[in-house]
């Protein structure tokens, strides 16, 4: 098996946001490194954002768990079929986790790295939700118009999800 280095590329576009939960980081941890919670967005229905396009989450024996694991995502966005092949290439539990496309075919960007980053704070735990990605190299044209918005949404839709499930503090 290669090793998670092998898999993380350098990407020229970062976007990130946080907020402090009121919550330890290991509770915070277990929800989050479960991606039925942080695909919620993209998947059961119909999404404006999706061009009213849905998708589909599937998860392997590991169910993102492990380093290695796969999460693959399918559906439609504006007219177009997506799929996406994501590998979890690092996990530290109640710290970090991140993973990353194997095969991605999204319009708006190309590959990326998403993940997030737990802290501890004096009034709770800082989630640091973050996206490294780089361009569509099929749609170059929709990807400059589109993908650091489409890059925001998926940081803030993250944060979203944790953070209902979560009273956030300030």
């Amino acid at each position: 098996m290669d090793s998670p280095k092998d898999w993380m590329r350098e990407y020229p576009h970062h976007l990130e946001d946080s907020v402090i939960l009121q919550a330890t980081p290991e509770s915070l941890f277990s929800f989050l490194d479960d991606h039925r919670n942080l695909g919620a967005h993209m998947s059961g229905g119909k999404s404006a954002m999706l061009g009213m396009g849905g998708m589909t989450l599937k998860l392997d024996g590991q169910r993102g768990k492990k380093v290695g694991a796969h999460i693959v995502m399918t559906g439609s966005a504006f007219g177009f079929k997506l799929f996406i092949d994501e590998i979890v290439s690092e996990r530290q539990v109640s710290v970090r986790k991140s993973w990353e496309t194997l095969r991605s075919e999204i319009v708006v960007i190309g590959h990326y790295r998403l993940g997030f980053l737990l802290a501890a704070e004096k009034n709770g735990t800082r989630v640091t939700v973050q996206i490294d990605y780089e361009n569509s190299a099929t749609h170059p044209i929709l990807s400059f118009l589109g993908g650091k918005l489409y890059a925001k949404w998926c940081v803030r839709q993250m944060l979203s999800a944790v953070t209902s499930k979560f009273a956030a503090s300030e």
